[in-house]
């Protein structure tokens, strides 16, 4: 790896606020700026979280060069690029590359999936056009497609591809591809219930949702890590396991959307297929945001 880790801590993996006219950029800014001024690592914009996989092209395009405008080098910005359409990713990749993103993070191809022959061409393909560092984003439970520790090996001698987003939910996985690429690849936690655990195997963060919520805290919890509190970094894992399991008591962003909206950061607004919260749901999210001193 020719280049630095592309953040250490927690990176939000950024809600995209939206209205029946489209993405409200003012509220997208301001929420930008209460992120930096809470002191996160990183931002990721258009992931999964942002709704992503229904935005139009436009829209995309858009909120990548907002972000990294509005962000103006205070922290590192991360472009969302992947598809199961590679030509397209490697359109996006170049444009966020232009559009002066840090990094690019690329999911792995869903429902067409691929073997792990095809991740490696495809990969390399997107890195070979990029001229910033490429995040694997692997996260079988959605795509129906998991990248295999053997295949990081390959893809870790491409010098832009940098780093790992894992949420294969499989911590002996994550062990067995620390030790076949050792510090060629960067792991990031793509799970806020197992930031701990991957930071114990030279994790360097995670990608996370709950920051969306708790900059301040995600971002603490990391560093305590690194300053070698473990026992206080998994005591805040712990203190913020319910709330997690409340962010993912339906598909996420739903219940992050209706999180945020509680807050003031936006509407409670989806694109289809996604729908609001259900209200059984909505009630215990927003206790636990009550009873973690989250003013709603």
């Amino acid at each position: 790896m020719t280049h630095g880790p592309i953040f250490r801590g927690a990176a939000t993996a950024l809600i995209t606020p939206l209205d029946e006219r489209g993405i409200d950029f003012d509220r997208l800014g301001h929420l930008i700026d209460w992120q930096i001024d809470e002191g996160i690592d990183a931002l990721v914009i258009c992931g999964t979280t942002g709704e992503a996989s229904t935005l139009t092209d436009k829209e995309h395009r858009d909120a990548i060069a907002y972000a990294v405008e509005r962000t103006n080098g205070r922290v590192p910005v991360i472009a969302g690029t992947g598809s199961n359409d590679t030509a397209y990713a490697i359109e996006l990749t170049r444009f966020a590359c232009e559009a002066g993103a840090d990094a690019c993070l690329v999911v792995t191809p869903y429902y067409n999936k691929a073997t792990q022959n095809g991740l490696v061409a495809m990969y390399s393909a997107i890195a070979d056009a990029s001229t910033k560092p490429l995040i694997l984003y692997n996260v079988p439970s959605r795509t129906g497609t998991a990248i295999q520790p053997a295949t990081y090996v390959k893809l870790a001698q491409h010098p832009n591809i940098a780093a790992i987003k894992e949420a294969n939910g499989n911590i002996s996985a994550i062990v067995e591809t620390k030790a076949l690429v050792g510090d060629q690849l960067d792991i990031y936690s793509g799970n806020d219930d197992e930031i701990v655990p991957i930071l114990s195997m030279g994790g360097l963060g995670v990608i996370s949702v709950l920051s969306n919520l708790l900059p301040k805290e995600t971002s603490r919890l990391c560093h305590k890590f690194f300053e070698g509190d473990v026992a206080g970094a998994a005591a805040m894992q712990c203190q913020y396991l319910k709330l997690i399991r409340a962010l993912f008591s339906e598909v996420n962003p739903i219940p992050v959307k209706a999180a945020m909206a509680a807050m003031g950061f936006c509407e409670d607004y989806l694109r289809l297929p996604l729908t609001p919260m259900e209200d059984a749901h909505r009630q215990v999210l927003l206790d636990e945001m009550r009873r973690q001193g989250i003013r709603v």
